[in-house]
């Protein structure tokens, strides 16, 4: 049975594997997302080849450290009306995020990329689309205020499994996508190839 790397510092993903029963360590990434994201939209590339290609990368720079391993790639680009955001950086950034896509409807486009000496030979695509209430002021206020720091690891500055669901009159598509992992059609794939029990 093949070992499985996940390509990510993100405990959130961690603890998704972990959850599931599926065995695993982490080794984070070291390419520059930035660069990869930037180029996509200099060059006009959609939001979803984006996320792909970030997903593979992370695979890839991985896999290249564990040739014999399932590495597991995986990224999400929050898009509202084009726009592309990015996880904010400070509490302030993420006040502004959340106005932003405040009353509005986004979509979280969710890539996971598998790699296995040095080729990829899985990926897979999400797009959960999520309705965000117009909430007041005052609740944006109490809300950064209880969740502290930790919203900054979400895109959307919102954590769902935690008070971050208050921020939704309505979520379309796959949970575990949204926290940054499409975990069921990832084990059916584990399955077919071995990596954890039929």
């Amino acid at each position: 049975m093949s070992s499985i790397v996940l390509a990510s510092a993100s405990k959130i993903r961690s603890d998704i594997l972990r959850c599931a029963g599926v065995p695993h360590t982490c080794e984070a990434s070291t390419v520059d997302e930035d660069i990869i994201k930037n180029k996509s939209r200099t060059q006009g590339g959609d939001v979803e080849t984006a996320a792909a290609t970030l997903a593979d990368a992370k695979a890839a720079d991985v896999g290249a450290r564990y040739p014999d391993a399932l590495v597991i790639g995986a990224d999400q680009i929050l898009e509202c009306d084009g726009r592309w955001f990015d996880k904010p950086p400070d509490l302030d950034a993420a006040a502004e995020t959340l106005r932003a896509l405040r009353g509005r409807r986004h979509r979280l486009i969710c890539a996971v990329s598998v790699y296995r000496g040095g080729a990829n030979v899985w990926r897979h695509l999400e797009t959960p689309a999520l309705t965000m209430r117009d909430f007041s002021d005052g609740f944006l206020e109490r809300y950064l205020d209880g969740s502290g720091a930790g919203i900054l690891e979400s895109v959307g500055a919102y954590r769902l499994e935690a008070a971050g669901a208050q921020l939704f009159s309505r979520i379309d598509g796959d949970y575990f996508a949204i926290l940054g992992l499409p975990l069921l059609a990832l084990l059916e794939f584990l399955r077919k190839v071995g990596a954890v029990e039929e």
